[in-house]
């Protein structure tokens, strides 16, 4: 962990994840915790009980509300630096579950604005082309319109900015420098940009969660302490960890590097070649040795990818990892495992991007939350 990089922008080295929890300040989410999600939801989610979210904010508090019988509304988001990869199915599907369970509204921030400012060598004709197609992934996974208002900065900047200077004139410039590493060469746009970030923890006067992976966790520090000045409640946060890039434990999945990652818009063929040439994997040297001494299910990012996202069934992934400990599933035979997953879940992914693109302007314009935020002047 030593040599490991946690920012919001960068994930590099192998991560110990309690010890960000100590770095940040989180709590750990705790089998008291869980039961009561339990109670209020029934089966958990995998990425619960299989301690994916591991850590949070003031779960707790909302897990109040929500017994209480009172609202809460979550808040998530995507940046269009480049294509949408399997690694962003985390945040979006257990969102989509939070919502089908809490019935809540929900606020997708499309950070366009962020990734044209920090990205010098993009131009924004370049990052919108991207945007509008994460969009399409976004929907695609199936929240619903009339409670989901997805926008981006650019586009919404016109509703936002009367709450934004409210933001803004209470966070200084010492305070992002220490936070987010800001110096002298930053731009302004870069120094800014955190103050947007923010904005959808106020878009109500209810419990905002927020589900991310843990590296954006610095924003949601500084939400916390400006909260109650500007007579919001500070925002919640369940944090996740990263899913392993396909190269190894060692980092997440980038769609800027092709080998790390497999994006949304790969078809069966180059998904089947990235798995089988790039998927760090976790067993032997030679056939002989792994079947004498097994494989470790640990660091295979083929059976990691499985446990994360594309095995729901508990009894499978253990009978998977119990063959690959024995020696009796082999490393390619596992990687084939997922390479039928992924390709299954992809293949139905496109047929419903087809048919998101219908749903766009409801999402982002005429559905009833859509409306609604459209029609709001921030005060």
């Amino acid at each position: 962990m030593a040599d490991a990089i946690v920012t919001p922008w960068e994930v590099k080295g192998t991560v110990d994840y309690d010890r960000l929890i100590t770095e940040f300040g989180t709590s750990k989410i705790t089998p008291e915790l869980k039961h009561r999600m339990e109670k209020l939801f029934g089966k958990l989610h995998v990425m619960l009980s299989r301690d994916i979210y591991y850590s949070h904010r003031d779960l707790d508090v909302i897990l109040n509300e929500l017994e209480s019988g009172r609202k809460i509304f979550l808040y998530t988001g995507v940046g269009p630096s480049s294509e949408m990869h399997i690694g962003h199915v985390i945040p979006m599907s257990f969102t989509k579950w939070l919502q089908e369970k809490t019935g809540a509204n929900l606020y997708i921030e499309v950070t366009d604005d962020e990734k044209f400012m920090f990205k010098k060598e993009r131009k924004l004709e370049e990052i919108e082309r991207i945007a509008d197609d994460d969009i399409l992934n976004v929907i695609a996974l199936g929240f619903d319109p009339e409670k989901t208002f997805i926008f981006k900065d650019t586009e919404y900047i016109r509703n936002m900015y009367r709450l934004a200077t409210r933001v803004a004139k209470e966070v200084n410039f010492s305070t992002v420098k220490a936070v987010f590493g800001f110096t002298n060469s930053t731009n302004i746009g870069m120094i800014f940009y955190p103050t947007l970030q923010m904005l959808p923890t106020f878009f109500e006067k209810n419990y905002c969660l927020i589900p991310a992976a843990i590296d954006q966790d610095p924003y949601w520090r500084i939400q916390r302490d400006i909260a109650e000045k500007l007579g919001y409640r500070k925002a919640a946060q369940i944090h996740s960890k990263f899913v392993p890039a396909l190269t190894g434990i060692g980092g997440k999945m980038s769609a800027s590097h092709p080998e790390t990652a497999i994006l949304f818009n790969d078809d069966e063929k180059t998904v089947e070649k990235k798995v089988m040439k790039y998927a760090f994997s976790g067993g032997q040297e030679s056939i002989e040795l792994h079947r004498k001494l097994g494989g470790n299910p640990d660091v295979d990012v083929s059976f990691l990818w499985l446990k994360y996202l594309f095995e729901p069934d508990d009894k499978r992934l253990k009978q998977i990892e119990d063959d690959y400990r024995s020696g009796k599933l082999l490393s390619g035979e596992l990687k084939q495992i997922l390479v039928e997953k992924l390709n299954a879940f992809l293949v139905e992914h496109r047929k419903r991007k087809e048919q998101a693109r219908k749903l766009v302007e409801k999402f982002m314009h005429t559905g009833a939350l859509a409306q609604k935020m459209w029609n709001t002047y921030y005060e």
